[in-house]
């Protein structure tokens, strides 16, 4: 009987529910289109976008929406209800680090994408910051890749970069970030012009249309 041969696992950390997608979407579809599996984890529903609506509504709608363009690009997403602005104190109290960890070890992916530490939103910084600290207590190695959100040039050019062309689906991105109904006037309409310009810019420097540039930081 043959050997069955896995998959290769690709991890996402997300900050909050589109971050993934706007971060690496295009990417994330790309390597799916390869063959791969990628996993997507959430670090907080994100709620304080919508003060005036009840928690669980909103936990509701940002999570629909979240997996509906998991969908479209093809990755599995999970998420966790860490409160915002109080990343780093609720990942130590709720105790969420082993969960993580036993998922890892279980995936065992080959890269590992974060958010940047040099993105302004505190919270994108402090995933960053967490996402180190687990790979500190892996046993293996995976490459950790950050991406940009909210920041749109990267100063951490001492870092390897990593281009993933994107022409085949950077449509797929944009038709995911659609599915954030409710996030559209507060994340994806500010940042549509960045978005494009990324994706034009990183495109460019590999001779593509589209592109999506990361920097491997271990």
């Amino acid at each position: 009987m043959a050997k069955r041969i896995r998959k290769e696992t690709i991890l996402v950390f997300s900050a909050h529910s589109d971050d993934f997608v706007i971060g690496a979407g295009g990417a994330i579809a790309s390597y799916v289109q390869q063959g791969k599996t990628v996993r997507v984890i959430v670090m907080s529903y994100g709620e304080m976008s919508h003060p005036w609506l009840k928690g669980k509504v909103i936990q509701k709608i940002r999570s629909e929406e979240a997996f509906e363009a998991a969908n479209v690009i093809g990755c599995k997403a999970k998420f966790f209800d860490l409160k915002e602005g109080k990343f780093e104190d609720e990942f130590k109290k709720k105790k969420i680090e082993g969960e993580i960890l036993k998922l890892i070890k279980k995936e065992k992916p080959i890269k590992i994408f974060t958010h940047s530490s040099e993105d302004p939103h505190p919270d994108h910084r402090a995933v960053n910051a967490i996402t180190q600290e687990l790979t500190e207590k892996l046993n293996y190695n995976p490459e950790l890749y950050i991406y940009s959100v909210w920041n749109p040039v990267s100063f951490r050019t001492k870092y390897p970069s990593l281009y993933i062309k994107t022409p085949k689906t950077f449509f797929m991105k944009l038709k995911a970030l659609n599915k954030f109904k409710s996030q559209k006037f507060q994340a994806i309409y500010p940042l549509m012009i960045m978005i494009f310009f990324r994706a034009i810019k990183d495109g460019f420097k590999i001779r593509s249309w589209f592109g999506e540039h990361f920097f491997r930081i271990k």
